[in-house]
């Protein structure tokens, strides 16, 4: 069974499963996820919980033993499994296959795992823990879903701020959801239970975005100038390497000149731009490296 995070609290409410599969690049999704789960197992008796980390050198049988050594007090128990690296290896993937095919009964089994690849997805362990287990993959939400995700988490401590608020709180936070529980809990001790107003916001939230190669690839192929500014600048104050922000600029401008056959000429331009570029990068031409960042992405969004 696959879920979402939001849905978790509603399938918590009732029995719990014998299986719980966690992963994503959020961690603090991950790991609100695994307190909810922690708390309704100790809720519904699985008093006792042993925790495993499949670090290098693990032994799998200790996952075996820990699932059959059940309280001596009659207790249910939690086997709290964590696998730091996402890869368990030929050894750990047998081991969780033969696992799941016999789920011992009195144990809830959490397993815990970083961000997965797709190949990792496909893989045969990670296929029979999500068949045999509920799956939940807890990652961040998209920048135009993360001001309705702060409106919810403003809910839980009954306040609400106005659209431009929320989008203020996302630009600032983008990237970085534990940076944003943080701002979002400040602005609960700061202000009353009620509507936090823009200015308030603007007053209080710190600019803790993130940002990577990925958003300003994003940004070019939307062919979105202002946001190709913004992801710059962001990377510029992150000290992010120019040779690989780049590399990003003139992967694009060749992907214009096989997309768009008839705009060759302004792409071919452009690339020409990113050589000059290169040149400054390398000492040998004169130039602020980020303004012709930004000149040459607002020249990439025109091209399409």
């Amino acid at each position: 069974m696959q879920l979402r995070p939001d849905q978790l609290d509603a399938h918590l409410a009732k029995k719990l499963g014998s299986l719980y599969v966690l992963h994503g690049n959020e961690p603090l999704l991950v790991i609100e996820a695994a307190d909810a789960i922690r708390a309704a197992a100790r809720a519904q008796g699985f008093a006792e919980r042993e925790v495993l980390v499949a670090g290098p050198g693990f032994k799998w049988d200790e996952l075996f033993l820990a699932a059959g050594n059940l309280s001596l007090f009659g207790g249910d128990k939690l086997v709290d499994l964590r696998i730091p690296s996402g890869k368990p290896g030929r050894d750990g993937g047998e081991a969780l296959k033969r696992y799941c095919g016999s789920l011992p009964g009195g144990v809830v089994t959490l397993v815990t795992l970083p961000e997965l690849d797709w190949q990792t997805k496909k893989g045969g362990w990670f296929g029979t823990l999500s068949e045999a287990g509920v799956a939940i993959e807890c990652n961040a939400p998209p920048l135009h879903q993360l001001p309705a995700w702060i409106a919810g988490r403003l809910a839980r401590q009954e306040q609400s701020a106005p659209r431009a608020a929320l989008e203020f709180i996302a630009a600032h936070v983008e990237g970085n959801l534990l940076a944003a529980h943080q701002e979002i809990q400040k602005l609960g001790l700061l202000h009353p239970k009620g509507e936090v107003t823009l200015e308030q916001v603007e007053g209080a939230v710190l600019n803790v975005a993130r940002y990577d190669i990925d958003k300003l690839r994003a940004a070019l192929a939307n062919s979105d100038a202002p946001r190709c500014v913004c992801v710059l600048e962001g990377l510029k104050a992150e000290g992010a390497a120019p040779p690989l922000v780049l590399w990003t600029l003139a992967n694009e401008s060749r992907n214009q000149c096989q997309r768009n056959p008839g705009r060759r000429g302004a792409a071919r331009n452009a690339l020409l731009h990113a050589a000059r570029i290169d040149r400054i990068i390398k000492g040998v031409a004169r130039g602020d490296i980020w303004d012709e960042f930004c000149q040459l992405a607002l020249r990439l969004t025109r091209v399409t």
